[in-house]
């Protein structure tokens, strides 16, 4: 019996560590050949290291040690997938870095940093993997083989008061990935986009005052969002295209697409302040202060089985 992601070769991005390791080598069990990306330049990278995992377990696996948001280093990242292994099929952009601070007193350089790695080096990768992609489609005459899986957090859908880089970056890469998804559908490629919540290096202090149970798997461990990841990656997900999935602790929840709370139109030519004042104030004062666009109640999911 042939292992789902037999023949595939995949890149993921930040996979040293954290989230990135555990789809690295879960995607490998699949069958697929992978591309280790993690920013190190030494022997011994994480990447290197997590490469030589999977090469142990029987898998195939090369590290590439570049850093995914300088536009040339990621050309060459998805270079050496289809120089090492033929071509590329499956693209999982993890790489991400945080600089939280609130906003009124946060740095140019934490604000320039945090957008570059997360939103620069998602849109880096996806747009060598999209170039490859559409020359093969169009090689082929039809539809080929790709899957992009893109990392946002919980951050952006529930607007998180500490981290507006963090955040803002991660509903740009929401915006990028139905964009991408939209716009490579006729070459045969899906773009898709998880939240994904997990005790990594990253993430340490944010969970710090979340202990760990004493026994059995813990909730907040990278390895309950590698499957999501294998599945999106797999032909089995082929109708799956430009969704928005939150994943941790044993539960994913499909995000539904934003809807339209309420409309109003103006009576006249176009609209005036009174007749603004008219229709928004007492709309507003009928719904809750504190409520917004931000979707908080995302961060009380919870795993129920």
């Amino acid at each position: 019996m042939s292992l789902p992601l037999e023949g595939r070769t995949a890149v993921v991005t930040g996979a040293g560590r954290g989230i990135g390791r555990v789809e690295a080598l879960e995607l490998a069990r699949l069958g697929a050949a992978v591309v280790v990306n993690d920013y190190g330049q030494s022997s011994t990278a994480p990447a290197e290291a997590v490469a030589a995992e999977i090469r142990a377990a029987g898998g195939r696996a090369v590290a590439h040690t570049g850093d995914v948001s300088d536009f040339e280093q990621a050309r060459a990242l998805v270079d050496l997938a289809i120089d090492r292994f033929g071509k590329l099929d499956i693209l999982v952009n993890n790489a991400g870095i945080l600089r939280d601070r609130m906003v009124f007193s946060m740095s140019e350089e934490e604000w320039d940093s945090v957008i570059r790695v997360h939103l620069k080096g998602h849109f880096n990768t996806i747009r060598f993997a999209a170039a490859h992609w559409r020359a093969r489609s169009k090689a082929a005459g039809g539809p080929v083989y790709g899957r992009i899986v893109n990392t946002s957090s919980e951050a952006f859908l529930a607007g998180s008061a500490g981290q507006p880089n963090y955040a803002a970056a991660k509903g740009g890469i929401v915006g990028l990935t139905t964009s991408t998804a939209l716009a490579l559908a006729k070459y045969g490629v899906t773009a898709n986009v998880i939240c994904p919540r997990a005790r990594t290096r990253m993430t340490e202090d944010v969970f710090a005052r979340v202990e760990p149970p004493e026994d059995g798997l813990d909730p907040l461990a990278p390895e309950h969002v590698a499957p999501l990841v294998g599945y999106l990656a797999s032909p089995a997900a082929a109708q799956v295209n430009g969704q928005l999935l939150v994943v941790h602790g044993g539960m994913v929840a499909i995000v539904e697409r934003p809807r339209i709370r309420a409309r109003f139109d103006t009576k006249q030519d176009v609209f005036t302040y009174d007749e603004l004042d008219a229709l928004l104030t007492p709309h507003y004062a009928e719904r809750p202060r504190d409520e917004t666009f931000a979707a908080v109640e995302v961060l009380g999911l919870r795993h129920e089985g």
